[in-house]
């Protein structure tokens, strides 16, 4: 990996943007069946026998938690569309069938459907959960609609989870973790439109409009914190573009960022500090959300709107930063950052159904 460290910070080619997918298909690789290092929050209401994680949740054991074994079984869905006929392909396939078995797939969903476990991995690793099967339904491979088949029912109870808890969330949580409400909120909505689940696109644009319409100054100046890996702000911008019309959107970027006019006043990346500290390597993944969200503001703009020049810029400088962090061998970082670039190197989520919830 010595020579991917040392790639430039600008001008990305084609060969570099390869070398990266390829790192992110091989941390998923490996950590997919990676049982240990372990971390899964439990909530017992009855005595049961645990001796390994894969006894808990049988298929999403590997990655040290939950949702990061959800979001890398993603990350290789995702890189065996963009690249179907990488040296990796078969490999990755053969994992995912291994994986998204009949019975093991159901023992999660009891798991994950218990009535006391409603709070389980919500909204990061639900969100993540949708995204696997929105993917799922637009994957090439001869055995995706089987897996969606078996991943269908835990599908349904990521799914009503949201529609439970959304209208009875009060505001919006805008820390820069697990826990924050408009990066989940962008993931149900692109599901929603893919799964064609009209209510849930309208409770999801009821929910967005609720806690951001009335955005204001959006404290970017104050970010990040020193565990982020999300930006609040970015993702609350992420998502009103996926709610509302160009014009729209960019007057209400006007009122929620209105210092972000030029690129001096737009964020700068971050530097990992500690990649072997869990969360103080945190910042290796937010340079690549703040890439893809910057992108997703770009994109959401009208063409002849100044600011997408500068949000594209800011895109690109993010991305070409926290491409060397990819060599880490580091399990702190390599259990989950390369879903967070593969996020950003296929540009997911550009395409996200603007009208479709507009019109909802």
């Amino acid at each position: 990996m010595r020579a991917f460290a040392e790639t430039p910070v600008r001008d990305i080619d084609d060969a570099t943007r390869q070398r990266a997918l390829d790192r992110c298909v091989w941390m998923a690789l490996q950590g997919i069946p990676r049982e240990f290092p372990s971390q899964i929050p439990l909530a017992f209401c009855e005595p049961l026998l645990v001796t390994r994680p894969r006894d808990v949740t049988p298929v999403f054991y590997g990655c040290y938690d939950w949702h990061s074994a959800v979001h890398s079984h993603w990350s290789l869905l995702r890189a065996c569309r963009v690249c179907p006929e990488a040296d990796w392909a078969p490999e990755a396939a053969a994992l995912l069938d291994a994986q998204f078995q009949e019975q093991p797939l159901a023992a999660e969903a009891r798991f994950v459907g218990a009535s006391h476990r409603a709070g389980f991995e919500r909204p990061y690793g639900l969100a993540w959960l949708l995204q696997l099967t929105a993917e799922l339904r637009e994957s090439p491979l001869p055995l995706a609609a089987r897996w969606l088949n078996f991943l269908q029912p835990l599908e349904a109870i990521a799914a009503s989870r949201f529609r439970d808890w959304l209208p009875r969330l009060p505001r919006p949580n805008c820390t820069g973790e697990h826990s924050q409400t408009a990066f989940a909120l962008g993931l149900v909505a692109d599901w929603a439109q893919r799964a064609n689940d009209v209510p849930l696109q309208r409770l999801v644009r009821e929910t967005a409009l609720r806690f951001h319409a009335a955005d204001r100054a959006l404290p970017l100046d104050r970010e990040p914190g020193p565990f982020d890996f999300l930006s609040p702000a970015l993702a609350a911008a992420d998502l009103m573009r996926r709610c509302l019309d160009r014009s729209t959107f960019s007057a209400w970027l006007n009122q929620a960022l209105p210092q972000a006019t030029s690129r001096p006043h737009l964020p700068s990346p971050v530097t990992v500090t500690d990649f072997a500290d869990g969360k103080l390597a945190h910042y290796a993944g937010l340079n690549f959300s703040r890439a893809w969200m910057a992108a997703g503001i770009a994109a959401g703009l009208p063409a002849d709107d100044s600011r997408h020049a500068f949000w594209r810029g800011c895109a690109d400088e993010h991305l070409a930063a926290g491409l060397p962090t990819l060599a880490s061998d580091e399990y702190a970082v390599t259990h989950w950052v390369g879903t967070f670039a593969m996020y950003a190197l296929t540009d997911c989520g550009l395409d996200s159904p603007r009208q479709t919830l507009d019109q909802a």
